[in-house]
């Protein structure tokens, strides 16, 4: 008896239904049985969150669709797919613009898709996003019974239902309609930005964000330039109680320190030269909510000390003014400098510095992230494809080859701005404008990786006739040197590279001499 293929690929997804998997395995699996049933080049699963489409898996599509989000109102065949209750196949010589046009893998070139399919997910009668199947072949789907996509449809909608329902099982939510309110209450607001990863760093990293966010702790956020100190202290906001308040920001360093005062604390009229009116400062716009102070670091020793005082009392002091004025704000800070080296340096205060650094949150270095930055790059590719008037901006293989090789010292906002100049050179090098464009190497223009003459290899001392002390000693002693040097004598970054503590690294390199 020939078996049944829906019931083939059907069964093992219904046994997964009672798993507790990963959603991103059970995701896996599920658009493995689709490619099983209705074999064809690339599947994704897609959800909807408002006017955007969100890639959460994808199968025979290029790594970087995972970072992309699909605004509706510059794609219309996922507007199309939507519009529809069920299943929906586009004519093979339809108009529309794919969104999958260039970035199915194993395909050289600007491949464009030519059979396209597609189903909408509801979840308990409401739309919940999308399933898509796409072939360069135009005759792919010329058989397929849509009854079959529809029933599979219904199938992967349950597969979600469950992975949602095991979610929120493990986060033991006992109310689950006060949880749907809240969530129902946070899309009406503006979303903050999206903190876009899936690297292990970057999970630890929204765990610790969902774990401080609803607290009321006083976060100190350390990291890199460009890591994105900012969209994680608007992610700790949003995850807070205060959501619905005021989050004020202020970056420390960009103000002469003549005015840093005024801008924290206000001011009234005729306190210095030029303060004509009185003035409310961050820390009373911010009143109920939190406030996001910057490169904290970069802050005087004198109002640092005023600063401590608001963190103890909540009560400040408007410039050239007595009078005490009240405020309930949450502090988060920020600062790329290693704020316990600067206390060590005398220049900032130690008591300051453990007021701000209740939980202390370590953003991880763009390079430290392995492939998240093609998911970043997709999403970067996303937003300069509309703005340059393109149906498709693509990596290619060799350029995603040398975005994951690259050190990333100014990391996501370094890859931001490459991505914007390398979509840029890569349409002006073109003789006409095409429709889909790929950024290869030259356009990206990263810098070759050389040897490293700075950093020459370890020598191992001459074996015979050396203790073996003083040959541990030599080899300990050339291994930190080299470390420092590659970070700019930062001890903590050289301590974590080397995966010690700091104090231990520093004790032994009085010993060997070396501080």
């Amino acid at each position: 008896m020939t078996a049944n293929p829906l019931l083939t690929a059907l069964i093992p997804l219904v046994a997964d239904l009672s798993r507790e998997l990963p959603e991103a395995e059970r995701y896996r699996r599920l658009l493995l049985a689709l490619r099983q049933l209705l074999p064809c080049d690339a599947v994704a699963l897609l959800r909807l969150e408002g006017e955007v489409l969100v890639p959460l898996a994808v199968d025979g599509l290029s790594t970087d669709t995972l970072g992309r989000r699909f605004k509706l109102g510059e794609h219309p065949r996922l507007q199309a797919l939507l519009a529809q209750r069920g299943p929906t196949r586009f004519a093979t010589d339809c108009g529309l613009p794919d969104p999958y046009d260039g970035l199915v893998e194993g395909h050289r070139g600007h491949l464009e898709v030519h059979d396209c399919l597609g189903c909408p997910l509801y979840l308990q009668d409401q739309l919940w996003g999308l399933l898509t199947l796409d072939s360069l072949d135009p005759a792919s789907f010329g058989r397929v019974d849509l009854d079959t996509l529809a029933a599979f449809a219904s199938l992967a909608a349950a597969t979600v239902m469950a992975n949602n329902r095991i979610a929120q099982l493990l986060r033991r939510v006992e109310d689950e309609h006060q949880l749907a309110e809240v969530y129902k209450q946070a899309a009406d607001q503006h979303r903050p930005r999206e903190l876009i990863g899936q690297s292990p760093q970057h999970k630890r990293l929204l765990e610790e964000i969902a774990l401080v966010g609803d607290s009321e702790l006083t976060v100190l956020i350390s990291g890199e330039t460009g890591v994105g100190k900012e969209l994680v202290a608007e992610a700790i906001h949003a995850a807070s109680a205060r959501a619905k308040r005021p989050l004020i920001s202020l970056n420390c360093a960009a103000l002469p320190e003549t005015l840093v005062e005024s801008e924290l604390f206000g001011h009234v009229r005729g306190a210095f030269s030029g303060a004509v009116n009185e003035r409310s400062g961050k820390f009373e716009l911010a009143d109920g909510g939190t406030l996001f102070l910057d490169e904290v670091g970069e802050l005087p020793v004198v109002v640092q000390a005023k600063l401590l005082r608001v963190l103890q009392s909540g009560q400040l002091q408007r410039v050239g003014s007595d009078r005490e004025h009240r405020v309930n704000v949450r502090v988060l800070a920020a600062s790329n400098r290693d704020l316990a080296e600067e206390v060590r340096a005398g220049r900032f205060r130690a008591d300051l510095y453990h007021r701000l650094s209740v939980y202390p949150l370590k953003v991880p270095a763009l390079r430290e992230r392995g492939r998240d930055v093609l998911l970043l790059a997709g999403y970067f590719l996303e937003e300069n494809r509309p703005r340059l008037g393109l149906r498709g901006l693509r990596l290619t293989a060799d350029a995603q080859k040398a975005l994951l090789g690259h050190d990333w010292p100014g990391n996501v906002r370094e890859l931001e701005h490459l991505i914007g100049r390398a979509a840029l050179k890569a349409l002006s090098a073109c003789a006409e404008r095409p429709r889909i464009l790929s950024i290869d190497c030259q356009a990206l223009d990263l810098p070759q990786p050389q040897a490293t003459a700075e950093t020459p290899p370890l020598a191992l001392p001459a074996a015979g006739g050396v203790p073996l002390r003083e040959a541990l000693d030599a080899y300990q002693k050339q291994l930190i040197s080299q470390t420092l040097a590659r970070h700019e004598h930062r001890w903590a970054d050289s301590a974590r590279e080397l995966g010690v503590d700091r104090a231990n690294l520093i004790r032994l390199a009085r010993r060997l001499g070396l501080k």
